[in-house]
């Protein structure tokens, strides 16, 4: 659009509505736009949003229109939902295309009203009242991102799921509230390979500092050109779910009373590493263990006094233990350990302190008699001709056996 004085006149006289924007702002409209849009000015709407206006369905459309940029171009006349000043909603037939105006690239948009009458001026408000109810009394946070990963909308629900008010969110990048940008990145992985995603789990942070667990039910945006503009979906606070599961899985995987690693989960971890030894030849090294004449204390004292030995012997022995290194009961008074990439003499060393220390513990009963415990331990490593765990297992057992044998409260290697 050229500044002169006829373009000018055209422009204000003509019945069709049309705006010229720079950057999504209004920096000029004719009058029958300010009618349009129920404004009392021209100057009253100047600097405001494009998107101030149009219905946030069609807003991820209205965005592939904006962005374009240099040369002239013009896009095909496509029907819009507005809301004017006085929200009151029209239905537009809108068209587009690139102008300079005042030395600036920016879009012009001429509209013309197709609201039909009071029967489908009455569909739509009827449309958006069901939408408002929907949008601000869900449960699940709706949102809708653009091509960059700002936050274009969010639903009221955001203050229950993360503490934030609609506003704080919104216009911001998305990755500011991901603790880690792996679950961001994994997202949007999937997002652009598939088109969408089905309860998607992440984390998020919430405004007071806390992770919450989250499901997303996601799709991508595209333009009128096919090209992907964006993502809107769904979020869900999934934190409880989660915690329960977890839990159940702590359940299903620990011995309640020791607090280790139960018989069934010792043994699928200890499956696990022997199969990455028979892969790479690293080293393994398993530790048997069993408390000598356990069976006295339980029948002497009680089965209550019997598992306070049972937790501080576990406790004695997780002192020695690193972190790569995993403890578990197998059942009764018999433990087992597995030690990663530890030598011979390092696997002699962990035992020998363990039976040191469980030999030094003082313990009593209930009525104040001392309570002798001493522990006796088997040792066996993983050989490269070892075809299956059992193999290794019936070695370590068989060298707790002949630990035994020969006195109890000592250590004994493989033969």
């Amino acid at each position: 659009m050229s500044e002169d004085t006829t373009d000018t006149y055209l422009f204000d006289i003509t019945p069709t509505a049309i705006v010229v924007i720079i950057d999504d702002k209004l920096v000029k409209l004719n009058q029958a736009a300010v009618s349009l849009l129920e404004a009392s000015d021209e100057q009253s709407l100047l600097g405001l949003s494009v998107n101030d206006f149009i219905h946030p369905l069609d807003q991820p459309r209205s965005q592939g229109r904006l962005r374009k940029q240099g040369e002239a171009w013009t896009n095909a006349p496509s029907k819009f939902r507005i809301h004017t000043s006085k929200d009151n909603y029209r239905m537009l037939l809108v068209r587009s295309r690139a102008i300079q105006f005042q030395g600036q690239e920016a879009v012009m948009i001429s509209g013309m009203d197709v609201t039909e009458h009071n029967e489908m001026e009455e569909q739509l408000r009827l449309s958006e009242f069901n939408f408002r109810r929907l949008f601000e009394n869900m449960q699940d946070v709706y949102y809708r991102t653009d091509v960059r990963g700002i936050v274009q909308k969010v639903s009221p629900a955001i203050r229950t799921v993360l503490g934030y008010e609609p506003e704080e969110i919104e216009g911001l990048e998305v990755e500011a509230f991901y603790p880690s940008m792996t679950d961001r990145d994994a997202f949007m992985k999937a997002i652009l390979e598939f088109g969408m995603v089905t309860d998607f789990p992440g984390r998020m942070l919430h405004k007071d500092g806390t992770l919450i667990d989250i499901s997303v039910n996601s799709q991508a945006l595209y333009d009128d050109e096919g090209q992907f503009s964006g993502v809107e979906g769904i979020c869900r606070d999934v934190t409880q779910r989660k915690m329960l599961e977890r839990e159940l899985q702590r359940l299903a995987t620990t011995d309640s009373l020791t607090g280790i690693a139960n018989r069934r989960a010792f043994l699928e971890y200890a499956e696990h590493t022997f199969k990455s030894c028979q892969r790479y030849q690293t080293q393994m090294t398993l530790l048997m263990l069993d408390l000598d004449f356990f069976k006295n204390i339980n029948d002497q004292y009680g089965h209550q006094c019997g598992d306070q030995v049972l937790l501080r012997f576990a406790e004695t022995v997780k002192v020695e233990l690193r972190e790569s290194d995993l403890f578990g009961r197998l059942g009764g008074e018999e433990f087992c350990i597995i030690l990663q990439q530890a030598s011979r003499t390092e696997a002699m060393l962990v035992a020998e302190r363990i039976r040191s220390n469980v030999q030094s513990l003082m313990l009593t009963s209930a009525s104040g008699e001392v309570i002798i415990l001493t522990v006796s331990i088997g040792i066996a490593t993983y050989r490269i001709e070892d075809d299956r765990l059992g193999r290794l297992l019936e070695r370590a057992d068989k060298a707790l056996y002949q630990a035994k044998s020969h006195g109890r409260n000592r250590v004994t290697w493989e033969a």
